[in-house]
């Protein structure tokens, strides 16, 4: 399963690294969005859960992963720049799905305010409406070590908060990952985190109401960072909300254990597969949406 790759240039300010695993048999297209300090590679288990079934699209932001080299980071980047990007992506590949993770649904719900006309239904997983008191002490601790940067902090910080459920094996991964980020990304995250200390989250919430379309929310019922209960709160926020809950997951939902991939899997694909009227109404826009694409590749 090799996918094809592109470097896209957004409105001649960013360039961003896209990979899309086209199925031949899938009639819709999703895309993936990253939470902090994650690559593409972050999403093999979720490509592996719903592909053939969609086309699957996942991208770098512009200061990570493949991205970084095609990009000179001489500004850091707002959520809201994020939000624009992801908007640009979802007009050139047509796609009727979103799915974000963690931190990315902030961008998510920014872009889905602004209504792009082909996107169908989203999900948002591991992510809260609320900072809680477990949120605001990682958060406010990632602001101290990504301040400093200071690698073995930030390193060991992220398996012992939201990734405690990780198998140790993926904790190895998340700490080699994390604590060899360039400079530049951790001045990027200091500045999110930043961003949601002064409310920047209460004005995603604000634009969330212009969101129209059927929205998943999936939570671990073990996450105590984005808790069921705390995620919930999202239904006086986006009029079409749903919920659902993972059990025996933490955080990362599909990458803790077998059963809880299998569950996320289930979940995602019973909220997002279309019926068979659904899926003959979209087939032909869908095939002449390809041309006068807003980003070019490169």
């Amino acid at each position: 399963m090799r996918p094809e790759i592109a470097v896209l240039d957004i409105q001649g300010q960013y360039r961003v690294y896209t990979e899309f695993y086209r199925a031949d048999a899938a009639e819709n297209t999703i895309i993936l969005i990253n939470g902090s300090l994650a690559t593409t590679a972050s999403f093999a288990q979720t490509v592996r859960n719903l592909h053939p079934q969609f086309n699957v699209v996942l991208f770098d932001q512009p200061y990570a992963g493949k991205s970084k080299p095609h990009n000179r980071q001489e500004r850091l980047i707002s959520k809201e720049t994020e939000a624009h990007i992801l908007l640009e992506l979802i007009e050139h590949f047509q796609a009727d799905h979103v799915m974000s993770f963690s931190w990315g649904g902030a961008s998510t719900l920014l872009a889905l305010a602004h209504q792009p006309r082909c996107v169908k239904k989203a999900v948002v997983s591991s992510f809260s409406p609320v900072i809680n008191e477990p949120m605001r002490d990682y958060l406010d601790r990632g602001c101290q070590y990504l301040a400093a940067c200071d690698r073995y902090q930030v390193g060991n910080l992220v398996n012992d908060t939201i990734g405690k459920h990780l198998p140790s094996l993926f904790k190895r991964f998340n700490y080699r990952h994390v604590s060899s980020l360039d400079r530049h990304e951790y001045e990027q995250m200091h500045f999110h985190i930043n961003q949601v200390l002064q409310h920047d989250l209460e004005r995603a919430l604000d634009g969330a109401r212009n969101i129209d379309i059927p929205v998943l929310f999936i939570n671990g019922d073990r996450d105590e960072y984005t808790t069921v209960e705390d995620a919930r709160q999202f239904g006086k926020h986006v009029g079409r909300s749903q919920f659902s809950v993972i059990r025996d997951a933490g955080h990362f939902l599909d990458m803790e254990n077998k059963a809880a991939c299998e569950d996320t899997r289930n979940v995602m694909l019973g909220f997002l597969k279309p019926t068979v009227r659904e899926a003959r109404q979209r087939y032909q826009p869908l095939l002449q949406g390809q041309q006068g694409q807003h980003a070019l590749a490169i």
